[in-house]
């Protein structure tokens, strides 16, 4: 049993130290530049679309939330009466 857990040991030493890896390139110097440029958009809105239709969507969904949350509360406040 001992040599079994030697072997996986070895298994697994083997996948995570490799010399054969495969080299991918820095792109944080790129993204550095990207972010600190000043051209007047805001930081949270320079990565891209992507960054665009998150934030439109989270604003949406921010503002259908209080609209729900105000409906409500209105609704909480004025009871309908019962007949």
């Amino acid at each position: 049993m001992y040599r079994h857990i030697q072997a996986l040991q070895q298994v697994s030493r083997r996948t995570f130290v490799s010399t054969a890896r495969r080299q991918v390139e820095n792109k944080v110097p790129q993204k550095q530049k990207a972010f600190q440029e000043d051209n007047g958009m805001p930081v949270h809105l320079k990565g891209g679309t992507s960054d665009a239709l998150l934030y439109r969507t989270t604003m949406a969904l921010t503002i259908l939330g209080a609209g729900y949350v105000v409906y409500e509360l209105v609704k909480a406040a004025f009871p309908q009466k019962k007949n």
